[in-house]
């Protein structure tokens, strides 16, 4: 009976060790850890349009980070470049998302997409502008803009499906180091 007992209490922290672990890989990225397997790099050339970039996942002493450059032209209806990492399992507590990040003194966006975004022209958007050195960026949820008035006005955090780091919207060169980001 006694060795039942451990043997369940071992299962049981075990899988909460292995829970929190896995959550918390849910919650942040730092780009450690092949993050090609988790973010995808693509631009408006899948719906015809003439953007061009790349992602490059570097490290620079001991920081990791995604580098998103290219061309963005908003010729042929284009107009962005992007890279898109899945999520899951975030708590309806989140209310911020924040980055660190630096780049070419642009304007760059954080695209959500939810339960509630079946089309992929559907999304939710914030802006944010770097500079040329390594800043912390907050984003509140509740100032995220939905692409659409069929879209809840409203982003229940747990819905979340995606995040997106895009160079958008106008005819610019995009230079965007990212280094972590973070849901709290």
């Amino acid at each position: 009976m006694n060795f039942f007992c451990i043997f369940i209490k071992l299962i049981f922290f075990s899988f909460l060790s292995y829970s929190l672990v896995f959550a918390d890989q849910k919650m942040a990225d730092n780009f450690n850890n092949n993050p090609e397997q988790r973010w995808i790099f693509f631009a408006d050339t899948v719906m015809g349009g003439r953007s061009s970039g790349d992602v490059v996942f570097n490290k620079r002493s001991n920081n990791n980070y995604a580098h998103l450059s290219g061309i963005v032209t908003t010729e042929n209806n284009g107009g962005f470049i992007q890279i898109r990492k899945k999520v899951s399992g975030l708590n309806n507590s989140v209310q911020t998302i924040q980055l660190k990040a630096k780049g070419n003194n642009e304007i760059y966006h954080i695209f959500l997409r939810t339960s509630g975004t079946i089309l992929p022209w559907q999304y939710y958007k914030a802006e944010f502008k770097v500079t040329n050195n390594w800043k912390k960026i907050n984003i509140l949820i509740t100032q995220f803009e939905r692409s659409s008035s069929f879209l809840s006005k409203t982003i229940k955090p747990s819905t979340i499906k995606s995040i997106g780091l895009v160079a958008f919207g106008r005819n610019f060169k995009a230079d965007l180091f990212v280094s972590e980001i973070t849901f709290q």
